[in-house]
């Protein structure tokens, strides 16, 4: 008589999207009300009817409609990339040196591309953003068998231009188009956890779009993704070349290089904020790395496809803290010390305790949380130190130590088998801890100045 064992693949409920979207729903909903009855007269904000510049909302809906189609483009390539890898029959060798190069590029030229957009201007580097991603969409449909190392740099090149170029662009623009220093910083606020609230919905998104692109038939549908992200990249270029403005004033490379040294190297506050950023860049990137081998471990089965959003939804609920807290009588520093200090046990746990798969995406969901509303208060404490002009340049070298702390342990591991799994959540996990640490300090030192929350610019009117 046969045995026959029944394997079980885990998914989330339905309850959990559920519980996202209300969540979500109930906290944009009250925040009006709150805002009312506890915030301060005097003190304005992007929920209140105060007389803002008619043109900074239009603007932002423009921005953030741009914004939401690079996050598109972004996350179909996310999505489709480790599925174009398999059906192509790459091997696992194969695909760590495709990472290697990814992130080598993002290291050695992706670093120093902050600084070019300072010089150039930033739309332009937007500009850029969306022809790289043309042309990789272009490069798949031509070749019958794609050569993915030219792919994966002009999409790691891509990446590095998202991380910065968007929010320089943002808040260069609205420094131009709102007068009153606070009033700008409230639209800026809103737009800082707008953006990832609509990233990660975008990313969401992106992958409805390359399954529905996909579809059953691989040998038919296998470039229709391709065709999606170059439309895609097409429409982005036509509307940032239908709206463009060349008329950003930037400064000649002699005075941004004293004015670098002098603001940004030369200020310990915006050391400690740049390792911050590195750090929770460098627990991200191993957070995507291991987060399927993970959940798999041990033969374990899991419809990854459904837990993917999850982690994104969790992050959407995270972002929709942000404005709760900023007009609560709380510190920046002090809500980024707590979410990186949770974020850095979260991980520890992972790394040195086997847990099951439905408390593993609790854990990264939980994660991910913290990440929604990390991302917005970091934005906010670069417009609080960092130079409008110098904001590009300050967010691109501050990712550097990150890729190159990301080449080394995927080499070690990759290729060398020196270290597990565990022991790179675990680095994560000190790194956030670190960041953490900066948070305390960079709260001491500010206690020392007389630190406004109003956005900062070289140039004097």
């Amino acid at each position: 008589m046969g045995i026959v064992i029944e394997t079980f693949i885990w998914e989330p409920s339905s309850s959990v999207f559920i519980f996202i979207f209300f969540s979500s729903f109930l906290l944009l909903s009250l925040f009006p009300f709150y805002l009312s009855k506890h915030a301060p007269t005097t003190k304005s904000s992007a929920f209140s009817d105060h007389p803002f510049s008619s043109s900074s909302p239009r603007f932002q809906l423009y921005f953030l409609l741009l914004y939401s189609l690079a996050s598109v483009l972004e996350g179909l390539w996310l999505v489709y990339g480790e599925f174009e890898l398999v059906y192509y029959g790459i091997s696992k060798e194969d695909t760590v040196t495709f990472m290697l190069i990814g992130f080598g590029a993002a290291l050695f030229v992706g670093s120093l591309l902050g600084l070019v957009s300072d010089l150039i201007g930033r739309k332009k580097t937007c500009l850029v953003f969306f022809i790289l991603h043309l042309i990789v969409g272009i490069w798949k449909m031509v070749a019958p068998s794609p050569s993915f190392w030219v792919a994966n740099l002009c999409l790691s090149l891509a990446t590095s231009i998202f991380s910065f170029s968007f929010e320089t662009w943002a808040v260069v623009e609205h420094d131009k188009v709102d007068s009153k220093p606070g009033h700008r910083q409230d639209i800026l606020n809103e737009t800082f956890w707008l953006m990832t609230f609509f990233e990660s919905a975008s990313l969401i998104g992106s992958q409805v779009i390359g399954n529905w692109m996909v579809g059953g038939n691989l040998e038919k549908g296998i470039g229709s993704p391709s065709i999606a992200a170059t439309l895609l990249a097409i429409l982005g270029i036509a509307c940032m070349s239908r709206h463009y403005d060349g008329t950003t004033k930037i400064m000649t490379f002699k005075d941004y290089r004293m004015s670098f040294s002098v603001y940004i190297l030369g200020d310990r506050r915006i050391w400690l904020l740049a390792c911050a950023q590195a750090c929770l860049h460098f627990s991200i990137a191993v957070f995507w790395i291991l987060w399927a081998p993970t959940l798999v471990a041990d033969g374990r089965e899991a419809f990854l496809g459904l837990i993917y959003p999850c982690f994104l939804g969790a992050r959407m609920l995270g972002s929709t803290v942000f404005p709760w807290l900023i007009n609560a009588s709380l510190r920046t520093e002090d809500c980024l010390t707590c979410a990186f200090v949770v974020q850095a046990f979260l991980l520890s746990i992972i790394a040195y305790d086997y847990e099951e798969i439905g408390v593993l995406v609790t854990q990264f969901s939980l994660y991910h949380a913290c990440i929604g509303l990390i991302l917005p208060l970091l934005a906010r404490l670069r417009t609080m130190y960092v130079p409008n002009e110098l904001r590009g340049g300050m967010i691109s070298l501050s990712l550097a130590p990150a890729n190159a702390a990301i080449l080394f342990i995927l080499m070690q591991r990759g290729y060398y088998r020196t270290i597990e799994n565990s022991t790179m959540i675990a680095f994560a996990a000190v790194g956030l801890f670190m960041a953490a640490g900066c948070m305390y300090v960079l709260k001491r030192e500010a206690f020392k100045g007389d630190m406004k929350e109003e956005p900062i610019s070289i140039f004097k009117d």
